[in-house]
């Protein structure tokens, strides 16, 4: 009985341990770097057809570069918009995202700004959460 209760007594430790570090699946650590998915933080930011999540990966609160996840958005027009505005973002610190006017891709604008809304948002909660 004592073998159990100790045993119980662990895995509450490490499921307390676990939720105190903050590891929510926003923000991960890889090769050094901090990664924000906003897949769950702009499931309600919709492109032209659907959600428009990325991946945008941060190291000395500068972002090395922002990646779109698999969405719905019509191909080609997602490919201009990941060719020509997400590597706008590359080397800017986080703090002067907000300030800086990036412009969209003409032809995909309601793609431009479900975008540059996700990169927003990821670099907010980048911030608070860090």
């Amino acid at each position: 009985m004592k073998k159990v209760i100790s045993i119980l007594a662990l895995f509450s430790l490490v499921i307390v341990l676990s939720s105190a570090k903050g590891d929510d699946g926003v923000i991960t650590k890889e090769n050094g770097m901090y990664v924000v998915n906003t897949t769950t933080l702009g499931k309600n930011v919709v492109g032209y057809v659907a959600a428009t999540p990325l991946k945008i990966y941060i190291q000395k609160d500068k972002i090395v570069k922002v990646e779109a996840l698999k969405n719905q958005e019509t191909p080609k027009y997602n490919a201009k918009v990941k060719r020509l505005l997400l590597t706008k973002w590359d080397g800017m610190k986080v703090k002067d995202v907000a300030k800086q006017k990036v412009d969209g891709v003409t032809g995909a604008t309601i793609t431009s700004d479900a975008f540059k809304k996700n990169v927003q948002l990821g670099v907010e909660y980048y911030l608070k959460h860090k």
